[in-house]
């Protein structure tokens, strides 16, 4: 029987600058076993007894030297089928405001970053559920709807 798991967070990074709403996109390592090369948004375990929101804070931290102005839950769950581990994977989603201008520090889990417009970051993802996560996160909270009062943590 499959498994459901739900051990892994995602963090849209975004800053709002006098070119409209930026969005940070990593660059895995070309070193890495899993997706080498693959462009995304912050992603990573949650660990021990940490809550998802402490883990998006923690991995924010961690892969990019950055803290969040504000921070979201994003009314999206990203979700895909691990083969290997038999599990569909339920994925919570957040979104990270930063101060616009700031250089990420990569961890080395990264070679590259990119701050893009929403299309671009779009050209930039390939699975379904993160360019959908993008989509929703900036219609329900970048553009200032409702969500955007209603979801922040």
């Amino acid at each position: 029987m499959v498994k459901i798991a739900s051990g892994i967070v995602e963090v849209c990074v975004f800053a709002v600058s006098d070119r409209g709403p930026q969005y940070l996109l990593l660059r895995r390592s070309p070193a890495e076993q899993v997706y080498p090369d693959l462009w995304q948004f912050v992603t990573g375990s949650i660990e021990g007894g940490e809550t998802a929101r402490q883990a998006a804070i923690r991995e924010l931290s961690e892969e990019t030297g950055l803290a969040p102005l504000g921070l979201w839950v994003v009314p999206h769950v990203n979700t895909f089928y691990d083969p290997a581990q038999d599990s569909l994977n339920l994925t919570p989603v957040f979104a990270a405001q930063v101060d616009a201008g700031r250089v990420p520090k990569l961890s080395v889990e990264h070679a590259e970053y990119r701050w893009c417009g929403r299309s671009g970051a779009e050209d930039l993802l390939v699975w379904p559920g993160q360019r959908e996560a993008l989509r929703v996160l900036h219609d329900f909270i970048v553009s200032g709807s409702a969500a955007a009062g209603l979801s922040r943590v």
